[in-house]
């Protein structure tokens, strides 16, 4: 392989010296140069810091160094994590390289493509490409993919990463370039290695683009986090402190433009508003529910003349997009992460602080162009507490598009794959029992072809599922509205589905081209499976068409408002209990359909814990139909208070929809006894001594000799309650007092036959000690593994020099050897080293002290005995 500084530039679709001009990374173009090859493909990870050019200029360096032998163009596709920054990044490039976008350069989002026969470089998001790798395994007329923004740490980039690893290794003219701002480089490329034993890819790394920057501390006074969320008075804080700020560093410079970080869309607009307030400059917002429009003047250089600008961002533009004239950062500290909580079937993005990696990514916006400032809304001892880096979204989010994807790839669960972290076994199993529930795979984990056409929806596999089924009862049309609306990035007005889609029908709601846009590919892919064309069964009302198809979608969130509670709360069908923003429209409604919630910040207005997002109503005939499912009719009886009661209930999930009393039969009864004690304990029950001793003999033999003793732990006793306590569990069904049952004939039936004869030879009940007497031998608890002890007299075991041994000679019995008033003298379980030692010192410590009691010298042949010496 040549060395960088022999590598001259290559020539060709683009001209690389023009587009480097003041671009840091122009200074690593070689060392890639110098690792890529025309003729075969190559895997690198590159590191450069944000704003040093590397988006701009890797692409162009691949295309021209694949196009250089001329013949057919050979195509570079390149992943951006958001549709703003594929837009961006592709704009920026065809500007700089003087051609009409849609040529040689174009990208692709979701409902928007700007491609043509003439594109070299292609944007794209990863989901889009994840979608176009199923269809096209081989990426056929793709020479190489560039996987930016790695670091992110996507679900689909990470998704990405493996798959494409894995057609490296059937394509071997494939070029598989990673990118990253900040990045465990040495992993990531061994991960690029051509097999386990292989050398790791090579790392091209950047210097970094840095001016001098100033760090500055602004905590506000008040926390920024109360019971409700993120608190206005921090947001209050952070606009003041922009405005301050901001006004200070343009008396200095007018050139300097702001870059405030907000974690979400609302607290932007929140902050915006504030600073709207503020005369002479110009507030933009920049996050993902903003118009494209408003987004690529955001991220444009502000016009000639133009007022000095604060653009308020969410982490868009921590590292995927570089908004040009930021000199001033403005952080609030704040993130929104994606998280899971697999007790309550929830999922969504909560505030969290950002990490410290992030956080140095933000600040470095400042400096890309001169010196720079950032101020911190936050302490020092926040930042060293914050995380180091942001947490990978496979562990912590909802993992069923993932689970589905992988599952079309052949690699179910990700076996296989060389994925940047393996997906969490819970998380995963999760996942796949959704997908079995929508007949989208089969035994094995692998896609049915049901599971192949959701794939091709861009939405949760839910909400997939839920256009097809929709359609054949409200038609393709309606139902890819719904699907769109609640796929997007449209936010319901006090949670209600139904008044945003108004907003959207009227274009109202600044999103609706796009989500017109959406509409109309949902419904063309319902209308090529021939979904939307079957007669309908049901009827559903205008009113309640958006909570059926939500409702198809998320049956285990059909909600009942709770009677007699505080607040508009409601049951989930999955048990959760969520609460309606305040003043919302539903307010009121009997049923819903929710199609997300998620855990408050602090309390919702109900008092739940968890907040509905969006929802839409529906009625109860409806509830039943969409949730058929978990529909349940059944008597349930519970034992309680030393009684059995019964009721007859029918149920959607956990909302109960009617309950009658009823008499409960014997198998009811008895059930409900198992349920009791399984829930309790078996320390609901009263273990008589002989019931205690045996037990705890047959848990010694189990443990010694295994199978097939039986296991009698509290755990194997619950599992097998009918097999050894049935009729006692009929009997306290009927009324008999759990307190009055006899446990040793129960036990009893769990002995194994022939081997029960043997019991009393393996694990007696007493042991015969020299002087006659049968002492009782206590076995040890069953979740104890100590040995049987025998509390005995010394002087009834002189002359027994050998340990009695138990089960077949495996178990040695601790001897407490006790005084004439019974108190321990000496413990042992090797009988003659005692005699043959200690014996003598305890005998004249004692003698004195007892002397009715035989002390010989010697115990080996002195007669054992329970009774004092004669007297004389």
């Amino acid at each position: 392989m040549p060395t960088a500084d022999a590598v001259e530039l290559p020539r060709g679709p683009f001209k690389l010296a023009t587009l480097g001009q003041g671009l840091t990374f122009a200074q690593s173009l070689p060392q890639l140069a110098a690792v890529l090859s025309p003729d075969e493909g190559a895997a690198a990870v590159i590191q450069a810091p944000p704003g040093t050019g590397k988006t701009t200029l890797v692409p162009p360096l691949v295309a021209n160094i694949l196009n250089r032998t001329g013949g057919a163009a050979r195509n570079i596709l390149v992943t951006q994590p958001r549709r703003v920054a594929v837009r961006s990044a592709a704009r920026r490039l065809a500007t700089l390289d003087g051609t009409p976008l849609g040529t040689k350069v174009g990208y692709t989002v979701r409902g928007e493509s700007h491609t043509g026969p003439e594109t070299i470089v292609e944007f794209l998001t990863p989901g889009i490409l994840l979608r176009r790798l199923l269809r096209d395994p081989g990426l056929d007329g793709i020479s190489a993919v560039i996987l930016d923004e790695v670091h992110e740490r996507g679900l689909d980039t990470d998704l990405l990463f493996g798959m494409l690893a894995e057609v490296r290794e059937l394509r071997g003219d494939l070029t598989l370039l990673a990118m990253s701002a900040t990045l465990d480089a040495a992993r990531f490329a061994q991960l690029l290695a051509a097999d386990d034993g292989a050398a790791p890819a090579p790392v091209v790394d950047c210097p970094s683009a840095l001016f001098p920057l100033e760090v500055r501390w602004a905590p506000s006074a008040l926390p920024r986090m109360d019971e409700r969320g993120i608190s206005r008075a921090f947001l209050n804080h952070v606009a003041d402190t922009a405005a301050d700020a901001h006004a200070a560093a343009v008396a200095q410079n007018p050139d300097v433009d702001a870059l405030v970080f907000a974690p979400g869309a609302w607290e932007v607009g929140h902050i915006a508003a504030r600073l709207r307030s503020v005369p002479g400059i110009d507030v933009l917002e920049l996050h993902g529910q903003v118009p494209a429009r408003e987004q690529d003047r955001a991220v444009s250089a502000r016009e000639a003349g133009g007022l000095p600008r604060i653009i308020v961002s969410t982490s868009l533009a921590e590292s995927s997009l570089t908004v040009p004239g930021v000199r001033l950062v403005i952080d609030s500290g704040l993130s929104r992460e994606p998280r899971r909580d697999a007790a309550r079937g929830m999922t969504g993005l909560v505030t969290v602080s950002t990490s410290r990696a992030s956080a140095d990514q933000r600040a470095g916006r400042a400096a890309r162009l001169g010196p720079g400032t950032v101020v911190r809304c936050y302490d020092q001892k926040t930042f060293a507490a914050a995380p180091a880096h942001p947490m990978p979204e496979i562990a912590v989010a909802d993992l069923s598009a993932g689970a589905l994807v992988l599952a079309c790839w052949g690699a179910p669960g990700g076996q296989g794959l060389r994925l940047p972290e393996s997906p969490p076994v819970q998380s995963m199993a999760a996942a796949v029992t959704v997908l079995h529930e929508l007949g989208a795979v089969d035994s094995r984990g692998h896609a049915t072809p049901l599971g192949r056409t959701l794939a091709e929806i861009p939405a949760d596999p839910r909400l997939a599922r839920a256009l097809l089924d929709g359609a054949a009862v409200v038609g393709a049309n309606i139902a890819a509205e719904i699907v769109a609306l609640v796929s997007g990035d449209g936010r319901a007005p006090g949670a209600d589905l139904t008044a945003l889609r108004s907003a959207m029908r009227s274009g109202r709601d600044p999103g609706a081209r796009r989500w017109q846009q959406e509409v109309r590919r949902l419904e063309g892919l319902v209308r090529k499976e021939n979904r939307g064309s079957k007669p309908a069964t049901t009827e559903v009302s205008a009113g309640e068409v958006v909570g059926f198809v939500v409702g198809l979608a998320f049956p285990d969130r059909i909600a009942k408002r709770v009677d007699g509670a505080a607040g508009q709360q409601y049951l989930l069908s999955s048990g959760t209990r969520a609460g309606l923003p305040a003043g919302s429209s539903l307010s009121g409604h009997e049923w819903l359909a929710v199609a997300e919630v998620s855990r408050a910040q602090g309390r919702d207005a109900a008092g739940t814990g968890a907040v509905i997002r969006a929802a839409a109503p529906l009625g109860l005939d409806l509830a039943e139909i969409v949730a058929a499912h978990m529909r349940s009719d059944a008597v349930e009886a519970v034992f309680k208070s030393g009684k059995v009661t019964a009721r007859r209930v029918r149920r959607i999930g956990a909302i109960v929809l009617s309950s009658t009393p009823v008499k409960a039969t014997a198998a009811q009864g008895r059930e409900a006894v198992a349920s009791a004690l399984a829930a309790d304990g078996l320390g609901m029950l009263s273990w008589s001594g002989s019931a205690d001793a045996l037990r705890r003999r047959l848990a010694l033999l189990h443990r010694e000799l295994g199978a097939p003793w039986p296991d009698v732990s509290d755990a194997a006793l619950l599992e097998r309650l009918p097999d050894w306590l049935g009729p006692e569990l009929e009997a306290v069904a009927s009324g008999r007092a759990l307190s009055a049952l006899s446990l040793t004939e129960p036990l009893r039936r769990l002995l194994p036959w022939p081997e029960a004869s043997r019991l009393g030879e393996l694990a007696p009940e007493t042991l015969e000690v020299p002087s006659g007497s049968h002492i009782r031998i206590d076995y040890p608890e069953v979740s104890d593994g100590g040995p049987p002890v025998v509390a005995v007299k010394l002087q009834e075991c002189f002359g027994l020099a050998d340990t009695p041994l138990l089960v077949k000679g495996r178990v040695r019995v601790l001897f407490h050897l006790l005084s004439p008033a019974r108190r321990p003298l000496a413990v042992t379980d090797d009988l003659a080293s005692f005699w043959s030692g200690p014996y003598s010192q305890v005998r004249s410590e004692m003698r004195g002290r007892y002397p009715k009691h035989p002390w010989p010298e010697d115990p080996w042949t002195a007669p054992a005995t329970a009774k004092v010496k004669k007297r004389m």
